[in-house]
């Protein structure tokens, strides 16, 4: 038995900010991906997975029944069968490894599920965004539900508000062009919910809310305008400040060994650096408006193109 795949996803703009209602932009990442597997011999991540997606199993039949059912029995049936998520997402790297996972359960087992052939509403963008926030409260303690939410559909999403998300189209890819978005690996798996209780502990403090509203909300939306009008000129302008407030103020979700790295980026121009996902290691997202100069002031770091403009 094999599922269908789901794929990563990169939250291009919006990570804290949409815990406070920034605008976010998330893309499907399709060089990650996941699905639901059953082998005859299962190597030790199978096993481990297998564990897992046990206990999901146990916490999903406690789900709000108004919200969404599931088919248990039958889960729970290819579960104590070896039923395992195969997947090549790399966790704790802010890509959506545990989004790709709840995709692919809700797919296979969800009673009367939303489908992407379907007229997709604000309605039914929010439900399936509520059903999915729910799902994955099991790995993070705290979910938007965006992760899913956009490996389960596999466009572009924008997040307008908490409850103002549509399905977007982005400018397209040039396969020649010298503006690109790309990942830097800081070979440090990151965990989300010590870095998400930090913001929280964080936004106690009334200046660091005001800065949080008055310059990384107003940043973020600006991004995620500009990017989706394809102004490029003011992309890089606001990029470079939003790069700016997260060094300044969201060190601790920064390794250590990347402070003066980011600093290089806006001194020189030559890339900025973002979070990607809740950071503390994992992925760091970077902007250029020269990839190849990037490619040659991080030459001693492993970087992935993501996307080409």
């Amino acid at each position: 038995m094999k599922g269908p795949l789901f794929y990563s996803k990169i939250l291009l703009f919006g990570e804290y900010g949409i815990i406070k209602d920034s605008k976010g932009l998330s893309i499907p990442y399709n060089f990650y991906n996941g699905a639901l597997k059953v082998d005859q011999n299962p190597n030790v991540s199978a096993k481990a997975s297998n564990e897992s997606l046990k206990r999901f199993a146990d916490y999903l039949s406690c789900i709000d029944a108004q919200l969404v059912t599931f088919d248990i029995e039958a889960l729970k049936k290819h579960v104590a069968k070896g039923m395992y998520f195969d997947s090549s997402i790399p966790q704790g790297y802010g890509v959506g490894s545990s989004g790709a996972l709840v995709a692919a359960i809700y797919d296979k087992y969800a009673h009367d599920k939303i489908t992407v052939l379907e007229n997709l509403t604000r309605e039914k963008l929010l439900k399936l965004k509520s059903i999915f926030s729910a799902m994955e409260s099991f790995f993070h303690g705290k979910s938007s539900g965006l992760d899913p939410l956009n490996s389960y559909l596999s466009i572009p999403i924008l997040i307008n508000s908490k409850d103002n998300i549509e399905a977007t189209g982005i400018p397209s890819q040039k396969t020649e062009g010298k503006n690109a978005v790309f990942l830097l690996d800081s070979g440090i798996i990151g965990e989300t919910a010590p870095m998400v209780s930090i913001f929280m502990e964080k936004m106690k403090q009334e200046g660091f809310r005001k800065m949080i509203k008055h310059q990384f909300v107003k940043h973020t939306d600006a991004c995620v305008d500009d990017f989706l009008k394809g102004d490029i000129k003011s992309l890089f302008s606001n990029t470079k400040q939003l790069s700016k407030v997260v060094l300044n103020h969201f060190k601790p979700m920064i390794p250590k060994q990347f402070h003066e790295l980011w600093k290089k980026g806006i001194e020189t121009n030559e890339y900025y650096l973002k979070l990607c996902g809740s950071g503390g290691g994992g992925y760091i997202l970077g902007f250029t408006e020269n990839i190849d100069i990037a490619k040659k002031s991080l030459k001693d770091y492993k970087l992935e193109v993501v996307y080409n403009f």
